[in-house]
């Protein structure tokens, strides 16, 4: 399974973003992130314990990534934008993707950002049900 690494992140989500939106919303730049969070973030989905991977499947370690995006807050501004990047470009990087309509990915994607973090469990089932729902093999 590929991974997406710190240094991809800070390609998609800053110097594409400032290459590519066409608004004037700040972005600041990638050293400001708070120190340690995204690299946590990135790393836990790939976890093992007692030889056992904590999230065995795609959907599982898709789900938890984009969650802990969203919640962890390593940046100042953008969390979610990147966190809905990093998930494509992770799918996208296992010959995956999700079909859905822009509008509806983005109300999730606000939805699970104002969950609060005392129903982390039911929140991260939520999104594997939502990627399980959306997702289709890549065809390349």
């Amino acid at each position: 399974m590929k991974i997406v690494t710190v240094t991809e992140v800070e390609y998609i989500a800053f110097r594409l973003a400032k290459d590519m939106l066409a608004y004037d919303e700040p972005i600041p730049d990638f050293s400001s992130r708070f120190p340690n969070i995204l690299e946590s973030s990135l790393a836990t989905p790939f976890q093992r314990f007692s030889k056992k991977s904590l999230y065995p499947t795609l959907i599982s370690k898709a789900a938890i990534l984009f969650y802990l995006l969203i919640k962890n807050h390593p940046f100042q501004n953008g969390n979610k934008r990147i966190a809905m990047t990093t998930l494509l470009v992770f799918l996208y990087r296992n010959k995956k993707w999700i079909r859905v309509d822009t509008q509806e990915l983005y109300n999730f994607t606000v939805w699970v950002a104002q969950s609060p973090r005392t129903v982390k469990n039911e929140t991260v089932k939520a999104i594997q049900k939502f990627l399980k729902t959306h997702l289709v093999r890549l065809e390349i």
